[in-house]
């Protein structure tokens, strides 16, 4: 990202009449996102794509269409049902666990109440022994078959079936609940990248993840197994065919945020950001010290210089203009942010500021729309799902 992408974007956004914070979309490095993945994802896996990390239907459906996928993971059942209104063919795999009553709730009174059939395409996740007995009583409750996965730990330790014997011991229970019909096991390993060298590195605890998700997968029977769910965008293209795995999970990846810049993406692109106009450029004097501030910057301890954005305090950081930086001066605003500018920085009131998304998830949907960006122009405003 130069000076030159931003100065064009900036114009863009002034084409478009665009005044005021937004999150952009830049197609062109989606395609470029998708085209990477594509590339180095195993042969003979199928991509189950990510809900919470791509929370708009048009995004979701572009990426779907590229890699002709019908899996998606989703997190938070107003926007699971958002899902099975829009893509009469997807399936739809729970990434948490859901209370019981909000599983009972929403099926007999709430967001899936009016779907009929469509449920049938949701598979919920079951993490415990005592969870899969409540799941198995809504369903003899309800009188309906509910599809089940099982949460499996392969080194995460967030929760889940602890080990290959508990999960053994859940599989035979299913006997007990005629209603529920097992589909598989999903594991999440986000973890391995961030295990130091002194306690075997990153590629120690990928093996031996794999070892426990292979050893997981030999407790379910052969039609068990239509979901062998494994992975995550930090994770996923770190492996081959051979992982045990059919399917891998993917969703931050595509917009690449901060928190995924890891070496398995270094292919990537970033390709979302918060554009936002500079409101105010100021030569700064800290609140109450006025004219004695020069001590402070003095010592190194204030700005020079510093801007007001319009909006602020988003889960982001600022990559443009170069040098910006978060400062705690005027502590943080959603109205008005301060940030700390180079002294030699040359910006003034209505250009734009440029931050990366930290996240994917929930940043998206902040801004009520994402503007598309494609060949140095604005092309379409695709709607972000609410958050609830």
């Amino acid at each position: 990202m130069t000076d030159t992408y931003f100065a064009e974007m900036s114009g863009a956004l002034r084409a478009a009449g665009i005044f005021q914070p937004c999150l952009v979309l830049d197609l062109d490095r989606l395609d470029h996102n998708i085209a990477a993945i594509k590339a180095k994802f195993a042969t003979g896996l199928d991509l189950r794509l990510v809900d919470k990390s791509l929370p708009c239907l048009p995004l979701i459906d572009y990426i779907r269409a590229a890699f002709a996928t019908d899996r998606l993971m989703t997190f938070h059942l107003p926007i699971s049902a958002e899902m099975l209104k829009a893509f009469p063919d997807v399936d739809l795999l729970l990434g948490k666990p859901m209370p019981v009553a909000g599983a009972r709730h929403a099926l007999t009174k709430g967001v899936l109440a009016g779907l009929g059939e469509a449920t049938s395409r949701i598979v919920w996740l079951i993490d415990t022994e005592e969870r899969l007995a409540a799941y198995g009583s809504l369903a003899a409750e309800l009188d309906r078959e509910l599809r089940v996965c099982f949460e499996v730990d392969v080194g995460l330790h967030r929760g889940g079936i602890s080990d290959p014997d508990s999960l053994a011991r859940a599989v035979s229970a299913l006997a007990n609940y005629p209603r529920l019909k097992c589909e598989g096991v999903m594991a999440y390993e986000a973890h391995i990248g961030h295990i130091p060298k002194l306690l075997g590195g990153p590629a120690k605890a990928r093996v031996k993840a794999i070892s426990l998700f292979r050893q997981y997968v030999a407790c379910l029977a052969a039609d068990q197994r239509k979901i062998l769910n494994l992975g995550g965008s930090s994770t996923a293209l770190l492996y081959d065919s051979w992982v045990g795995a059919n399917e891998l999970s993917i969703g931050s990846a595509f917009m690449l945020p901060t928190d995924f810049d890891v070496p398995s993406l270094s292919q990537l692109r970033p390709a979302a950001f918060i554009a936002t106009p500079i409101l105010k450029v100021v030569d700064v004097q800290a609140p109450g010290l006025d004219q004695r501030s020069w001590l402070l910057q003095k010592l190194g301890l204030l700005p020079r210089r510093g801007c007001f954005l319009y909006g602020g305090k988003w889960m982001a950081k600022p990559v443009h203009p170069v040098g910006m930086k978060t400062d705690k001066t005027f502590g943080f605003s959603t109205n008005q942010q301060f940030m700390a500018l180079p002294d030699n920085v040359n910006v003034g009131p209505d250009d734009y500021a440029f931050l990366r998304p930290t996240q994917s998830e929930f940043v998206l949907q902040q801004f009520g729309s994402i503007q598309v960006y494609s060949g140095g122009k604005f092309v379409e405003q695709w709607a972000a799902l609410p958050f609830s």
